[in-house]
């Protein structure tokens, strides 16, 4: 018998629906079988699962006959079982599919016998309840050693018909119930992780998921853009300390493509710099420091004006080009750029200018571009509240304001 696919390619990012609760499983299930379903119990319980041409229903009849046959045999089962849901994937079967192979998964409850700790799962829904046993039986049950397959393999039937949040409640529980098993050389939990960090959107949820995708599989995963991704998802719940602290881990992994995020590595290694600064040119009236650095401007004062502004992800450029295309770190030395006389400034700030980011003409720079506007902005820092809202001298953009 050929060889039926075992995985199929990770789906590309899609929007998430809330958790389904376990009952729209069985909801799902029911509606694809159709009448059919209620009908099978008059002949085979296999019966509802057989369809497609008269060469399929025979190869069935006979895969689910070796089903009955070798019970006791896992590997033969498992073999036949592969079989049969490469035959449903390719009929496009999904709802029979699924139903199939979460009804293993229920057997193998049945016949395990009761359990001891039955009631202490609320959630777990009945074993009988077809498309959702699967969900309530864990790897504390014996049976079945590929029923981690059989789940995953239902999982992608689900998402197949449209049916994604049913298809990661199913991925989580094969991760958090399951043992890992490797089928074709590749880990089903991997896979399934894999699918989770793609559908889920819970920041707490894909925490989980990218720090068990990092400490089980740090060989297989392109461990630049977990960790980046990782912090931004501390970011969101507002844990800066570890945010930070991903972050830091990330910088190593320089050059590494994520995307969506084509400024990453700046934007780490920005915050990681402004974390690990004195900040200490930060000010909570914008009024007074701009009167400090008008005072130093008049004064003719380059190493006063130097320690007004900010001494991380300080930028100069022309206003053509994004503060990003460059050096944050920009440079250079006041004394050079004030030699050919008094520098002036504008007696207000620019008209352009907002409750979140100022600018300040000033001109009478010494070299070719005499008109140098200084940029304020707000800093947003809320891993630190005595920071976070206070003024800082970000930058500078040469030349006059375009209109």
């Amino acid at each position: 018998m050929e060889k039926p696919a075992c995985y199929h390619p990770i789906m590309e990012r899609r929007r998430s629906a809330p958790r389904a609760h376990p009952a729209a499983i069985l909801f799902v299930a029911a509606l694809s079988l159709g009448p059919a379903f209620l009908l099978s119990s008059c002949g085979s319980p296999h019966d509802v699962f057989i369809t497609g041409s008269t060469d399929d229903r025979s190869q069935l009849r006979e895969l689910f006959g070796l089903i009955d046959a070798d019970r006791s045999d896992p590997i033969q089962r498992f073999a036949a079982i592969r079989q049969i849901s490469s035959k449903m994937l390719a009929q496009g079967e999904y709802g029979r599919l699924a139903a199939f192979l979460t009804g293993l998964v229920g057997d193998i409850a049945d016949r395990a016998g009761p359990r001891a700790d039955s009631g202490a799962m609320s959630d777990s829904p009945a074993q009988s309840d077809v498309g959702v046993t699967g969900l309530g039986a864990g790897s504390r049950l014996p049976g079945d050693p590929y029923a981690a397959w059989y789940l995953f393999t239902a999982a992608y039937a689900y998402e197949q018909q449209g049916s994604a949040p049913i298809a990661a409640l199913y991925y989580d529980r094969i991760v958090k119930n399951y043992p890992d098993l490797i089928v074709d050389g590749r880990s089903i939990h991997f896979e399934c992780l894999s699918r989770l960090v793609e559908t889920v959107k819970a920041p707490e949820r894909l925490i989980e998921y990218y720090q068990d995708m990092i400490t089980r599989f740090p060989d297989r995963v392109d461990m630049g853009r977990i960790l980046f991704l990782l912090g931004k998802e501390y970011e969101r719940v507002g844990d800066w300390d570890l945010a930070i602290k991903t972050y830091a881990k990330f910088l190593p992994y320089f050059g590494t493509t994520i995307p969506g995020y084509p400024d990453a590595f700046q934007y780490a290694r920005n915050i990681v710099d402004f974390y690990n600064s004195p900040k200490d040119w930060a000010y909570e009236d914008l009024q007074i420091l701009v009167e400090k650095i008008k005072a130093a401007l008049a004064a003719d004062d380059p190493a006063r004006l130097l320690t007004y502004r900010a001494k991380v992800n300080f930028f100069a450029v022309d206003w053509h080009k994004d503060e990003a295309d460059v050096n944050s770190e920009a440079l250079f030395d006041f004394s050079e750029f004030m030699s050919s006389g008094r520098v002036y400034a504008a007696d207000e700030l620019d008209p352009a200018s907002s409750s979140r980011e100022a600018y300040l003409k000033t001109w009478g720079w010494t070299e070719r571009i005499s008109t140098w506007y200084l940029y304020f902005r707000k800093i947003y820092f809320p891993a630190d509240p005595e920071i976070h809202g206070r003024w800082e001298w970000a930058g500078i953009y040469f030349g006059e304001k375009p209109q």
